[in-house]
């Protein structure tokens, strides 16, 4: 069942998709898939290899961007960011979504075109609660700005 989330105009977020899944991102005009999911997080999970396969047979592009808990980095917030600033159109997966809706707001923070306001207000038009985030997508911002 696909359940693609639009946070923006050009990203939108799900929970774990299935091949059925990335044949209608393709339908759909998603150049980019993003999978925020480590492998083995629980039983019956597809493999990131094996969905990463069928993408590319469909000729969509495929990233792995897995995190889970306190695994998120500044590194994977940073390789986000790039794949937002190269206007793609992206949908990224995790378990619910919200890992992904969480790695695309810090993204988006630290590319500087959406107000804190806007992203939550994004975030919440999807589904996903990012009212506690506040703090976190500042810091990111002064992390661009003191570099």
């Amino acid at each position: 069942m696909t359940d693609f989330r639009q946070v923006t105009n050009t990203v939108s977020v799900s929970p774990q998709i299935t091949t059925a899944d990335i044949d209608a991102a393709k339908e759909q005009g998603f150049t980019l898939l993003i999978n925020n999911r480590p492998d083995g997080e629980e039983l019956g999970q597809p493999t990131n290899a094996d969905l990463e396969a069928y993408a590319n047979e469909a000729g969509i592009k495929w990233l792995h961007i897995p995190f889970a808990g306190t695994d998120l980095t500044l590194n994977k917030v940073m390789q986000m960011n790039y794949e937002l600033k190269r206007n793609e159109k992206i949908l990224a997966f995790c378990r619910t979504g919200t890992r992904s809706c969480n790695i695309w707001a810090l993204a988006s923070a630290l590319t500087n075109e959406l107000a804190n306001e806007e992203i939550i207000a994004n975030g919440s038009t999807a589904g996903y609660d990012l009212s506690g985030m506040e703090a976190s997508l500042d810091h990111i911002r002064e992390l661009n700005t003191s570099a």
